[in-house]
């Protein structure tokens, strides 16, 4: 199957722009450029002597990693949670839906601009408080967002992060040895993938992430996700949003301000500030399996940490999964 390459030249994109009627007559694709790296999908930039959005496409394939297969609708999917919070005070914080073209899996949406991610929390930058309680109350506004009957249940995108979150990472033979990322690092997981009433736990939390709940979730709630500017925060990339529980959400969101700070205070925090109802304990087995998984996962994150204090992270981890 071929698919419209949006690494094409300046007027093959514009060609395509221009029959979509998404140009004036007198407007042209001036730059095509990269906004940052991209995950899951191509990403693009697209500069006019007008104006300027960004265009992303999914294909069959992980854009990062384009030897893992994914489904290509997962940006209907993005299409439709944006969708379902326009006309919320959400529209303050996620870009505006410009077009969506199902055939060729494309959507144009708003340029937010000079903001970045918050990745650079994970050099042990923590965020401010006013940042953490903005976070939260989007959250909070995604979690009672009214949900469309019609919401797919993204459940291929669901089964694919399923295998990354809560199955590969601790299969004792994966194909995937750590110690490529890091020296010593296969060694410190070893114990826990062994540990079966470990992963049990991790088991019968990853099938409730498998089935259908009552809260809209972002599905990926986590510093690539979150969009800083002078005076804003933006949440993007719900690609992985589904129907679910809003503890995923909430325990995603913590483990990464304790990869990013070793502190676990964030998850008194986040539940104290969060306007619901919350199960703490289900909330604190989410963060520890998502600690886990980005330690001794695939999925790995742009953490400089020295082996013991992957160590002590891991501790502390298992300690929160096995509560």
């Amino acid at each position: 199957m071929q698919y419209f390459d949006l690494t094409s030249s300046l007027s093959e994109v514009e060609t395509y722009l221009k029959e979509k009627g998404l140009l004036q007559l007198d407007e042209g694709v001036i730059t095509i450029e990269k906004p940052g790296e991209g995950n899951m999908n191509v990403v693009l930039r697209i500069k006019t002597n007008r104006q300027s959005f960004i265009l992303k496409q999914s294909r069959p394939y992980v854009e990062k990693y384009q030897q893992i297969e994914a489904p290509i609708d997962r940006i209907a999917v993005e299409n439709e949670f944006y969708r379902a919070i326009q006309n919320t005070a959400l529209n303050a914080h996620t870009p505006k839906i410009l077009h969506f073209d199902e055939v060729k899996h494309i959507l144009l949406l708003e340029d937010l601009g000079t903001c970045e991610d918050m990745v650079t929390i994970y050099q042990k930058t923590a965020i401010s408080e006013k940042e953490l309680e903005k976070l939260i109350s989007i959250a909070a506004l995604i979690h009672r967002a009214v949900i469309p009957k019609s919401f797919p249940d993204n459940m291929e995108m669901r089964q694919l992060n399923h295998q990354h979150i809560f199955v590969l990472p601790f299969m004792k033979d994966n194909g995937f040895s750590l110690d490529t990322v890091q020296n010593g690092l296969q060694k410190i997981a070893e114990p826990y993938k062994k540990d079966e009433a470990l992963k049990a736990i991790i088991h019968n939390i990853g099938e409730k992430y498998l089935e259908v709940g009552d809260t809209l979730l972002h599905g990926d709630y986590y510093p690539g996700s979150w969009m800083k500017s002078d005076d804003n925060l933006y949440i993007i990339d719900p690609e992985f949003g589904f129907v679910g529980f809003a503890e995923f959400d909430l325990g995603v969101m913590a483990a990464h301000l304790i990869l990013a700070t070793s502190k676990k205070k964030y998850l008194k925090k986040i539940q104290s500030k969060y306007e619901g109802e919350i199960d703490e304990k289900l909330m604190t087995q989410v963060a520890g399996i998502e600690i886990m998984r980005r330690l001794i996962g695939l999925a790995q994150l742009p953490l400089e940490r020295t082996i013991e204090e992957k160590t002590k992270l891991l501790k502390k981890a298992y300690k929160m999964i096995m509560l």
